[in-house]
């Protein structure tokens, strides 16, 4: 009872010299020893008290705890016996976990007493107006680690329940019992408990070769116990004299495990896993949790300041977001999260597929895992951020979590929820969105392309943006804006892959479009074609490329040059097909040019591209034709086309070349040579021959 006076006693008097004028420069902050004869009060000055490393300092361990008595022995049960190996050395990823582990349980015993101060009103001796807190002390030189919390603390059936019985989780217990008594409205408490399975606090045996526990539960005239393990199949339990209310853990670790027991290191681990923890953390006196957990808070009373903060904690990077994402739901899944688009465009290190993707999982504010690899879909690695979900069991190996249906349940979700929000930030803000598209647009695609789902590769279609024959220069237009414009009886939604616009309005296989007034979509990038080849379809309506289109198309002739007979046409192609009897393997006549004496159209161009790129160097040109199967269409009303038709008669060899020249050409125009200066040598025969006939 003395000690909770001095508390109470210590507390209102730093109230008085906060009340004081004289002090208002002046920040008390109380430092005290529950088991000395007094308290101890320091004033900070307020320069002092703008050092967020001093104005924390408050540390509670010391070695005032003494077992008293002879300890009784207990075995752990044959099942604790067998799983404690397991726990030790596989159910976890890290040595280090063991850390967040033990932060866990302390958390739980805090929430569980802040709990019942709400629900039972405690009194002074029960804990009601105590700080809660956890606090950390090291020890190198001992190899001594010390997890320290104010917590509930634990009554020996509690003792030998929790601590005996492996895979028995008191905070489960404790949720069940709140599910029992609580309605719907007040649930949100239990939510806030971390451990689910009760195997957290022995993979402290994965660093020790002994754990001490000193506890007292928050009961008024509850007694101090001690309990000991070395982990091997027994324990040890005695009651203990100095013991302040809640949990003290002492792990003697091992002696390759002594980086343990050094600050700096813990700090990372702790600022690694437990940053977001809702009670404090201390190590060795000074507060280690500074940070907000600004996903648990309502969006509306974060500051842009607040986010640009965070964003670069989070992303160790020096640029602000572009896009924020906050976003709460629970239905499906319980989720919390936070999600940045950077601002900057993306380094060359982003685009690489083999980097992570930069979002942290979390469960209720304790790290699982710092990047989750399927947490969103590899073509949104460049989005930073946090998800928390208490769904997510704590206590499970991160390798387990790689392949869990919740993990890809969640990831569906956050996954649809990222491409809603992309489309209606393209419809509220168009210019806004048309910068990021300029930058992340190539992700966007990668997702179309890897994709496994129609649906999905469809919302993401949304998204993409290309210039249209329809549209002035410079202007871009999406997927379902283009079918807004439809013709009557149009079924499918055609677009041209080019270098530029000024070579896709110029491409033989656009005239026909133009003539009939038809939308085409300019595909400048080289793996747009490929993109929308891979989408397949949007709204019911096929992609098909302009080339693809000319090739299948299916009209005979129906206008006759004025110069040229059908009886010559018919000639014509068949000298044609003779001179390009190993390269063409078709010629036909087509309606659909004006401009162009002639072009070549394959089943497939874009594939047929690929391959060139990809793997003619590695076939003969024979070969390469004979996979390939281009078709030459020629223009009977060309100019060129009506000199040949005259040549082939009059002068063989120039027509010889020219027909060579003019199929070469139209292979370079499909795209479908690789080395475009194959050209040269046969222009300069064709040059040279020319001009000696005049």
């Amino acid at each position: 009872m003395a000690v909770f006076n001095r508390l109470r006693h210590a507390a209102q008097f730093t109230r008085i010299l906060q009340n004081y004028q004289s002090f208002k420069y002046i920040k008390p902050q109380l430092y005290f020893n529950v088991q000395a004869p007094s308290c101890n009060v320091r004033l900070l000055s307020s320069q002092t008290a703008e050092n967020p490393a001093q104005e924390n300092y408050h540390n509670i361990v010391q070695d005032i705890e003494k077992s008293t008595g002879d300890g009784a022995k207990h075995e752990f049960q044959s099942e604790t016996r067998m799983l404690l190996e397991i726990v030790a050395k596989s159910l976890y990823s890290d040595k280090e976990v063991f850390i967040r582990e033990l932060i866990s349980n302390a958390s739980d015993a805090l929430e569980k007493l802040r709990y019942l101060r709400l629900s039972k009103n405690l009194s002074t001796e029960e804990g009601g107006d105590r700080e809660l807190e956890i606090h950390i002390a090291t020890n190198k030189q001992n190899r001594t680690l010390i997890i320290q919390d104010t917590g509930i603390g634990m009554t020996k059936e509690e003792l030998i329940s929790n601590l005996g019985t492996i895979a028995r989780s008191g905070s489960k217990a404790f949720l069940s019992e709140l599910k029992d008594k609580q309605s719907n409205e007040q649930s949100n408490d239990s939510a806030k408990i971390i451990g689910q399975f009760g195997v957290g606090f022995y993979s402290a045996f994965m660093v020790a070769d002994k754990v001490e526990v000193f506890t007292k539960s928050y009961n008024k005239d509850a007694e101090g116990l001690y309990w000991s393990s070395d982990g091997t199949g027994t324990y040890e339990i005695s009651g203990a004299e100095g013991v302040q209310p809640g949990t003290k853990i002492i792990i003697h670790l091992k002696s390759d495990c002594r980086e343990f027991s050094d600050e700096s290191s813990l700090n990372t681990i702790i600022k690694k896993y437990s940053n977001f923890v809702g009670s404090p953390i201390f190590v060795n006196g000074k507060r280690i949790n500074v940070i907000e957990p600004l996903w648990m808070m309502d969006p509306k009373q974060v500051t842009a300041q607040q986010h640009s903060d965070f964003y670069r904690f989070i992303s160790n990077s020096f640029d602000a977001p572009r896009f924020i994402l906050h976003y709460t739901t629970d239905v499906p899944l319980s989720i919390r999260a936070l999600l940045y688009f950077p601002d900057d465009k993306p380094g060359l290190f982003e685009m690489s597929r083999d980097t992570s993707v930069g979002v942290a999982l979390y469960s209720r504010k304790v790290l699982i895992k710092s990047k989750a690899d399927n947490l969103l879909p590899k073509w949104l690695r460049f989005i930073k951020g946090v998800v928390d979900s208490e769904d997510i069991p704590l206590n499970l190996s991160r390798e387990l979590l790689q392949n869990s249906a919740l993990i890809t349940k969640l990831r569906n979700v956050l996954t649809s929820k990222v491409l809603k929000f992309l489309y209606d930030k393209a419809k509220k803000d168009p210019k806004e969105y048309n910068e990021f598209y300029n930058d992340y647009g190539l992700f966007l695609k990668e997702g179309i392309v890897s994709s496994n789902q129609q649906s999905e590769k469809e919302s993401i279609a949304k998204l993409l943006r290309f210039e249209s024959s329809s549209k002035p220069p410079g202007e871009v237009i999406s997927l379902p804006e283009y079918c807004q414009d439809l013709k009557e009886n149009q079924k499918d939604i055609y677009y041209l892959a080019a270098p530029n616009r000024e070579l896709a309005q110029q491409s033989p296989y656009y005239e026909s479009f133009k003539k009939r007034d038809l939308q085409v979509l300019f595909c400048y990038e080289p793996y747009d074609e490929l993109v929308l080849m891979q989408l397949g379809q949007y709204n019911m309506k096929f992609l098909t490329s302009v080339e693809k289109d000319m090739h299948q198309d299916t009209e005979t002739e129906k206008t006759q040059s004025e110069s040229i007979n059908k009886e010559e046409i018919d000639k014509l192609l068949g000298y044609i097909k003779s001179v390009l009897s190993n390269k063409a393997f078709e010629v036909k006549t087509t309606t659909r040019l004006e401009n162009h004496p002639c072009v070549v159209t394959v089943q497939d161009m874009a594939s047929a591209r690929h391959f060139i790129r990809t793997q003619s160097q590695k076939l003969s040109e024979d070969m390469r034709y004979s996979l390939l199967r281009p078709r030459f269409e020629i223009n009977v009303n060309h100019p060129i086309i009506k000199k040949l038709n005259h040549l082939s008669t009059s002068d063989p060899k120039l027509a010889q070349l020219l027909t060579q020249q003019l199929f070469t050409g139209a292979m370079v125009g499909a795209g479908l040579v690789e080395d475009p200066r194959i050209l040269l040598t046969s222009i300069n025969q064709l040059l040279t021959l020319a001009l000696e006939k005049h």
